[in-house]
């Protein structure tokens, strides 16, 4: 699996003349993005968790991108006017881990690019097209095994070319080597750039292969008249390619599984492998590790995964965290904190049940006054219910409980990476959720984000639950970097790439853009007389339980397929004795698409005559 790019921007990108003399090449528009943002976009949603950029002419620029996109690290090439792409590349040699991704920076390409190069089995490997009349060619020569052995912008050089370099290459880290081994061995090669390095190598032991692509859309743009051809030929084809393979888009307005980006979708497209390989236990843990990083410190915290729902995390923490002798009291104020009493039940636990309304505050002095009982080990309440939207004051329950010597168990699963959250100032010690929520992944992973002392108490707990035991599986991983049961394997591939879209916008952002939509969602539900259920400096932003208007043509039947026929799917109500309909506003889901939603449930509630 490649985790890094590297993209070479120190150029002065002196053929533009003026356009370029106070702008870097790659900030060059094409269809109002930047080429070099675009291309960051594109290795984002190809799953790359670290892009590193090699800069020198007008460097604040990229030092701003990175600010963006906070995955991106710049290197500045101090040395840019004297050297070529190799001296950029040089600066980057000490942040490059293992294979990676080297493009230049004024490319314009199809992403499927990006994908023959990770769909590669051989480690070092140039993309190459068949004949762009690009004017500006530089040829690829390869023996009958693919295996390059020349490159040249003189085609008497190579008259029978077996490519034309795209400027996109997969090259593994005992390669970059050898590279920077030969571009060191002499000062004359001081301008040296990279194919000409990676030539060297190839005829010198380590094959670099050809891939080439007959008819791939692609250009690098280096003047005036590459950019017109980019506009009026080149960027039209690769859009129309690009979006044909978009995923028909529904949005789910559901409380979960939610809305996933296209990029989410095929991360789970990946040749098979075995979940005993070290490479996959290796993705795993660095899921497990982000997951941690994400709501706590990953010193005090960890996190352990099943192959679940995030029903079967809360039974994790229930069942593993309680011990015999202990008393748990559970918080039950909608149908998740009765969940957790039930699951309680189901394992025999002492336990007892503080019950709650469902759309109005808890009683904060009434939970203290039972707690202070000190008849009780643990407490398990919920972040934000998800049936209503409203939002518990957890931080003062969890406070509250540890200062009676309790320790705290904690669904977040509808709470987690949608809202801010540090676990150890909330005092939280057990969190469950699931990777289909706010996390924008794929349903099939819940996960534990443990206290390491308090999930240290547990281990002589009786195992009352065989598969979602918290201290059997996280010993086992510990010790092995694998699950004890077979893990859900392209789940956890979408789990990995939801992981790095969220690091790239931040919870903070994303708490942001969940925001907005309430917003524009609230103000239509005023505008339309409609009541909401959940006073609303009670509500989450998350979710907004919407009480049925008192009209006879209404039915929930009738808003569901109305607003279904426009790719909008949304959730009832779930309390039994209130009449609501569900609107959440988690998951890939932006401000516009919410605008639109309201727009259509104002048509439909006009249409009954509200």
């Amino acid at each position: 699996m490649i985790r890094q790019a590297v993209i070479v921007a120190g150029g002065l990108g002196s053929r533009f003349g003026d356009r370029t003399k106070l702008m870097p090449k790659g900030f060059i528009e094409i269809d109002g993005v930047p080429m070099v943002e675009r291309s960051v976009q594109k290795l984002i949603a190809a799953g790359i968790e670290e892009i590193i950029i090699g800069t020198g002419h007008c460097s604040g620029y990229y030092d701003e991108l990175a600010e963006k996109y906070h995955i991106i690290k710049t290197v500045r090439n101090d040395n840019y006017m004297n050297t070529s792409s190799m001296g950029t590349l040089e600066v980057c040699v000490p942040y490059i881990k293992g294979d990676f991704l080297l493009l230049e920076s004024d490319l314009v390409y199809d992403s499927v690019g990006l994908k023959v190069l990770q769909n590669e089995q051989r480690p070092n490997v140039i993309l190459a097209s068949g004949k762009s009349n690009s004017h500006d060619e530089v040829y690829l020569a390869a023996d009958d095994d693919g295996i390059l052995y020349e490159v040249s912008k003189n085609k008497e050089i190579i008259p029978n070319p077996s490519g034309e370099l795209v400027g996109i290459t997969r090259i593994s880290k005992s390669c970059l080597d050898k590279m920077m081994a030969y571009y060191k061995s002499d000062k004359s090669l001081i301008k040296l750039d990279y194919e000409s390095a990676l030539k060297q190598v190839s005829i010198s032991g380590e094959p670099v292969f050809v891939h080439k692509v007959e008819y791939y859309a692609w250009t690098e743009i280096d003047d005036e008249s590459m950019l017109d051809r980019a506009l009026n030929q080149i960027y039209p084809r690769i859009k129309e390619n690009e979006e044909l393979q978009n995923i028909r888009r529904e949005v789910l307005l559901n409380p979960g599984p939610a809305t996933t980006t296209d990029s989410v979708k095929y991360a789970q497209v990946q040749s098979d492998i075995c979940p005993r390989e070290l490479e996959f236990g290796g993705l795993m843990e660095w899921c497990a590790e982000k997951l941690t990083s994400f709501a706590a410190s990953t010193d005090e915290y960890t996190t352990v995964m099943f192959g679940c729902s995030g029903t079967g995390a809360d039974e994790a923490m229930v069942c593993s965290v309680v011990p015999e002798d202990g008393r748990l009291l559970v918080i039950d104020n909608g149908s998740y904190g009765n969940r957790l009493a039930k699951i309680a039940k189901v394992h025999k636990l002492n336990f007892d049940v503080f019950e709650s309304s469902t759309y109005e505050p808890i009683d904060l002095k009434a939970l203290e006054k039972v707690l202070s009982s000190k008849k009780y080990t643990h407490l398990a309440a919920v972040y934000h219910e998800t049936t209503t939207g409203l939002l518990n004051p957890i931080g003062e329950i969890c406070t509250m409980a540890h200062s009676f010597g309790m320790t705290t168990i904690v669904d977040a699963v509808s709470a987690y990476c949608g809202i801010p959250m540090d676990l150890k100032t909330l005092g939280i010690d057990f969190m469950a959720s699931t990777s289909n929520k706010n996390i924008q992944g794929m349903a099939g992973v819940g996960f534990v984000i443990c206290n390491k002392k308090a999930l240290e108490a547990t281990k002589d707990i009786p195992i009352r639950n065989y598969y979602l035991n918290l201290w059997d599986q996280y010993q086992y991983f510990q010790k092995t970097k694998q699950t004890r049961f077979t893990p859900p394997v392209q789940t956890f591939y979408a789990l990995r790439q939801a992981i790095i879209e969220t690091e790239v916008e931040t919870v903070e952002k994303r708490a942001e853009r969940y925001t907005a939509c309430w917003n524009i969602l609230v103000d239509t539900v005023k505008k339309l007389g409609l009541k909401m259920l959940v006073k609303e400096e009670n509500q989450s932003h998350l979710i907004t339980a919407i009480l049925e208007p008192d009209v006879p043509d209404y039915s929930f039947e009738g808003l569901h397929d109305f607003a279904k026929e426009y790719a909008f799917t949304i959730y009832p109500g779930k309390l039994g004795n209130i009449n609501t309909f569900r609107i959440a506003n988690i998951g890939d889901i932006q401000p516009e698409e919410m605008q639109c939603f309201c727009g259509k449930l104002t048509e439909y509630m006009k249409s009954i005559g509200l």
